[in-house]
């Protein structure tokens, strides 16, 4: 169905849009959040970015992350590096490099842990591509954070290529993996299609889903989930879970979402692109209709009172099936990959 609101004068569809709007609400679950510090600096010649954190069996915390060569660039030098520490509060220790090639660009891994089996679901840029650098989606497994890694021999399990909808796939990447309770495995990933206009660069939300962790996964037909295309805003980073019996999706509102919701919009040349306000928390039955979200995290100047910078890449860490941490990445000028935040007993909305 058309909204009415879009095919009437300007003036009168922004009034209407204001008074059916209401303020986005503060989530139980950004209230539960209390700031922890800066971690995981940098070597010298290089910049680490995001943290992707879980705990192995004997307690011992690893975080997956991406470091990059300051006279390079993420999208063809960039590659998957493992830390470890006992504890959150650190001090972290280098391990080496997990995925690393001259071929690919390895970037932006989360983690997650199936039964026995540990999983990284990761940007995956092969430079060898004919039409030039893509990003896709790649993935790989291990009985130990320690390795050995294998990837799948179906990667890219998501490609850039095919349909989704009626439009072709140009981009697929910022992937997380969810297991449903039916036993399935999806990927939520960060979706861009020819769809007009796809010039600008906005993104979308949608899923593939596999019986098999490894794949096939194949792109759910209602693609995308998440969408604000038509107003030229949009998120991207999704973290994705299932918690409580219900779906979660963190994500950064990378170009004012929650203005928009509010009746608010920031006037497009005045939109800065990227993690400078603060992250959304969608809620869902199906994972496959999200409905409005609320505020889940704030900003490091909220956090920290620091200049505000770009928080970006959630990722939670648990702790006994229940979330312990939010960890956030920060694009200022610490040599840190980011920070971490301290989460108090949140058990849902």
């Amino acid at each position: 169905m058309r909204n009415p609101i879009k095919f009437l004068p300007a003036a009168l569809a922004a009034g209407l849009l204001c008074l059916n709007a209401a303020a986005i609400e503060t989530s139980s679950f950004c209230k539960s959040q209390s700031p922890g510090k800066y971690i995981l600096d940098a070597e010298e010649g290089e910049w680490t970015w995001g943290m992707a954190p879980i705990y192995d069996e004997d307690g011992k915390l690893h975080i997956f992350n991406s470091v990059i060569p300051k006279n390079g660039s993420w999208i063809k030098n960039s590659k998957i590096v493992h830390w470890v520490a006992d504890s959150v509060e650190g001090p972290y220790k280098r391990l080496g490099d997990v995925f690393a090639s001259d071929e690919a660009s390895y970037h932006n891994p989360q983690i997650s842990r199936i039964d026995d089996t540990y999983v990284l679901v990761f940007l995956l840029n092969r430079h060898s591509d004919a039409n030039g650098s893509k990003q896709e989606v790649g993935i790989a497994t291990a009985k130990s954070p320690h390795g050995p890694w294998k990837e799948s021999p179906l990667n890219p399990v998501i490609p850039a290529s095919g349909k989704l909808g009626k439009h072709n796939i140009v981009h697929a990447s910022n992937p997380t993996l969810v297991r449903t309770p039916e036993g399935k495995f999806r990927i939520y990933y960060k979706s861009m299609t020819d769809q007009f206009p796809i010039k600008k660069g906005f993104r979308e939300i949608s899923f593939a889903e596999s019986d098999k962790i490894e794949g096939p996964y194949r792109n759910y037909k209602g693609n995308p989930v998440i969408s604000y295309l038509e107003d030229e805003v949009d998120i991207e980073d999704p973290y994705a879970f299932y918690y409580n019996d219900h779906y979660y999706m963190i994500v950064e509102d990378r170009r004012g979402v929650k203005d928009l919701l509010e009746g608010n919009p920031i006037p497009q040349d005045q939109i800065k692109n990227g993690g400078f306000r603060p992250g959304l928390i969608y809620q869902s039955k199906d994972g496959i209709d999200w409905g409005k979200p609320m505020v889940g995290y704030q900003t490091n100047e909220i956090y920290f009172g620091d200049k505000l910078a770009r928080s970006e890449r959630p990722s939670i860490l648990w702790k006994d099936g229940m979330p312990e941490y939010l960890f956030l990445s920060c694009h200022d000028d610490k040599p840190s990959a980011g920070y971490y935040i301290k989460l108090e007993s949140w058990k849902g909305e």
